[in-house]
């Protein structure tokens, strides 16, 4: 069997919210409970499982490839709901996406303050 990633945690301080969030700008189904996670299932079958988490949280960072038309609604969706976004992590470069290896990226906030990049080729890919 091949080595895949399953799932992994986001800690989050209301995880129902930050779940549907991710999923309604994603343009995924909603969140499913499984005991005290919500989890966002992506395409390729990896689930992000938020949990409610009390205190400070780390911030992480969590890029999903798209494609250009799913960029295109996903940036629409940023966009429509007057979201910040910038094209690089530092946040340098606010409303503006990033061309890396001829393709378009960009980078907005969650809820909770993770770091939500899209991208429609991976990095080093060329282009």
């Amino acid at each position: 069997m091949a080595i895949e990633l399953n799932h992994t945690i986001v800690p989050s301080r209301d995880a129902k919210a930050s779940a549907t969030f991710l999923a309604e700008i994603l343009g995924l189904a909603a969140p499913v409970r499984f005991g005290p996670f919500h989890g966002v299932e992506l395409d390729n079958g990896v689930t992000l499982d938020f949990l409610q988490t009390e205190g400070d949280l780390a911030v992480e960072h969590y890029a999903f490839l798209v494609g250009e038309e799913e960029f295109d609604r996903i940036f629409a969706r940023i966009q429509a709901r007057g979201l910040m976004y910038w094209a690089d992590p530092g946040q340098q470069e606010p409303g503006r996406i990033n061309h890396h290896d001829g393709g378009r990226g960009v980078y907005w906030s969650d809820p909770d303050g993770h770091y939500l990049e899209i991208i429609t080729r991976p990095y080093g890919s060329g282009g």
